[in-house]
């Protein structure tokens, strides 16, 4: 499953209501949208109340690319293998154990016996098989996780309790991590299931099952108590809608909300000192970056999109990289809150990381970005934009108004490419328009990033000529950046199947130099995912890695799954809730959720 989430921020639009219901005196950053008062659960010791803005595109786990409801979903079905808590590596999920034959070409997994599904049926290897057989066979169910089976020549299941996979070719990676697990007998009964939204009467395995879902109003998930491993202490997570960040940072405050994820250096940093609160600065899986519109193609070679031909020359888009000094915007816009990057493979996994002495890499050269643009043929004109064959050098940078991040790196962006003679113009659109442009490839220039899982097999795989979209409206594939290069699938199929793990890194390293010397996006840095919680009225949560991790949008469970009450709900909460319920209003539509909503994707495909 993706982890980029899988994939740019996304917020709904608001309306400022305050007024009119008599808050004359309220702060501005209490603008609502109108909704029922039952949106919002009252404080409850059984029930925790997440601030979130991520884009849901559906609940399908075979479609679904966004960074929420990929998060969601890793609670609600779990995997054939599992990634542990501590250090990311591959461990028990529906399989308590598994065994690798002829060389890494088959393998076997003894599945749990006792396993339920929510609605009491019994889990067995055939809900395994008919999962992977759909990807395998269907290219609409293949949309999200087709590279994690592209490798599959058979499944079978010879009892209950048995799954047998045959390979293509040895792989180093375990089969059948990242791929929820759907029940047989839910899903074949459904006529069309690469369109289903999976949103209401969820049967699933995880710890907890989407309860229900109001779209960009909130989202519920309660408690699984057939869950193999236990049902877990809470008995709801409720994720609410956030349009304002200043709004969310003030239900935090007040006890309306019980966790935040995703927060800004400042918002972090207005919470230093508040009681009841507590804060975590964890490591992230995920990167941030300008992506650039190389020139999008579908897989059997259609144009589409309306991204400047100007971009379809690398010269230029190594030119845009040398011109950004990451290191200020570092300082500058994330305050020391992120580590300086390399590749679109997070420091987090170090081994995989491109390390930070490859040659290709390059510094802030702005000298050198006028140079190359020079015998790329832009000539500087008198208004000291370049231009060529009486086209002038001019960009769109599209960002989410309501991100003050990227109206911040938009500030520092646009003077520093004027300086090389590349003109910009800031365009500031909503979270889902930018989103839908971005899938489209009608963009020049936006700011994206994506959520990695512990082996960068499927990051690296939606960077295959063979994940890019078959229809020209984007659709049907997976494609981090409309990345197309024949030199850098033959490595991908190399690494896939290089079993010794030394020489599997070093091919992996040489696809990721390969990528940033083609230059179609700009990674910027590895943030921090900073991240608040009402310690008084909850505790108990849990980090992934346990090092210094994080505990939203992870690469498993593990985050929600221990937390627990410290009592019967907080003093802050109550007499505000009750507040809300008198006017009648809630809080709907997200900054700055759990997972400011990276969409795994596009605009913020981790999204996470």
């Amino acid at each position: 499953m993706r982890t980029a989430s899988r994939r740019p921020f996304f917020r709904t639009t608001a309306i400022a209501i305050a007024a009119a219901v008599g808050l004359a005196s309220a702060p501005a950053s209490l603008a609502l949208a109108t909704e029922t008062a039952e949106s919002v659960v009252p404080a409850d010791p059984s029930t925790m109340r997440i601030a979130t803005s991520g884009f849901v595109d559906s609940f399908n786990p075979f479609t679904s690319i966004y960074l929420a409801p990929t998060n969601a979903l890793r609670y609600i079905y779990e995997n054939l293998v599992q990634y542990s808590q501590e250090d990311g590596s591959p461990t028990g999920g529906l399989a308590e154990s598994w065994e690798s034959e002829e060389g890494g070409a088959k393998w076997v997994y003894t599945i749990r016996e006792g396993m339920k599904w929510s609605d009491d049926e019994p889990i067995t290897s055939e809900d395994v098989k008919w999962t992977y057989e759909q990807m395998m066979t269907n290219e609409v169910m293949a949309t999200a996780n087709g590279s994690l089976v592209a490798n599959f020549e058979s499944v079978e299941a010879p009892d209950d309790h048995t799954l047998v996979i045959n390979l293509k070719q040895p792989q180093a990676a375990v089969p059948g991590t990242e791929i929820p697990v759907v029940p047989e007998h839910i899903w074949s009964k459904i006529d069309d299931p690469g369109k289903f939204a999976n949103d209401k009467d969820v049967v699933g395995s995880g710890p907890f099952i989407l309860k229900s879902y109001s779209a960009n109003q909130s989202y519920v998930l309660d408690a699984n108590p057939n869950f193999w491993d236990g049902k877990p202490e809470l008995d709801r997570i409720q994720y609410v809608y956030y349009t304002d960040p200043d709004a969310s940072i003030q239900a935090l405050r007040a006890g309306e909300i019980d966790f935040i994820s995703g927060l800004t250096p400042t918002q972090f940093r207005a919470l230093e000192n508040e009681e009841g609160i507590t804060l975590n600065s964890g490591v992230g899986r995920r990167y941030s970056s300008l992506a650039l519109n190389p020139g999008f193609k579908t897989r059997s070679g259609e144009p589409y999109g309306n991204g400047n031909p100007a971009l379809h020359d690398v010269a230029v888009r190594q030119a845009i990289r040398l011109a950004i000094d990451t290191d200020a915007l570092i300082k500058n816009v994330m305050e020391e809150q992120a580590t300086p990057a390399t590749s679109f493979v997070p420091a987090s996994y170090e081994k995989w990381m491109l390390p930070e002495d490859d040659p290709v890499l390059v510094d802030f050269d702005p000298e050198a970005a006028k140079k190359k643009l020079d015998e790329a043929g832009w000539t500087l004109g008198s208004d000291g934009v370049r231009e060529k064959d009486g086209k002038k050098l001019s960009l769109r940078l599209q960002i989410d108004g309501s991100s003050s991040t990227e109206q911040a790196l938009s500030e520092y962006i646009k003077p520093w490419l004027g300086d090389v003679g590349i003109d910009v113009k800031v365009v500031s659109t909503d979270g889902d328009t930018l989103s839908t442009e971005a899938n489209a490839a009608n963009y020049d220039m936006y700011f994206s990033g994506w959520s990695l899982g512990p082996d960068p097999d499927y990051q690296l795989g939606i960077n295959t000529c063979g994940q890019l979209p078959t229809k020209s409206d984007g659709s049907g594939g997976t494609s981090q950046d409309g990345y197309c290069n024949p030199e850098f699938d033959k490595l991908y199929a190399q690494q896939q199947v290089e079993l010794d793990e030394a020489k599997r890194i070093e091919l992996v390293h040489e696809m990721l130099a390969m990528n940033y010397e083609d230059s179609v996006s700009v990674v910027l840095y590895y943030p921090n995912q900073l991240e608040a919680y009402r310690s008084d009225r909850f505790e108990g949560f849990s980090k992934m890695p346990t090092e210094n991790g994080i505990i939203a949008n992870q690469s498993g469970y593990w985050g929600f799954r221990t937390v627990k009450s410290v009592g019967e709900g907080g003093g802050a909460g109550s007499s505000q809730t009750g507040l809300w319920v008198i006017l009648g209003v809630v809080v709907v539509a997200g900054a700055i959720g759990v997972g400011v909503a990276a969409n795994r994707r596009k605009k913020s495909a981790d999204i996470e």
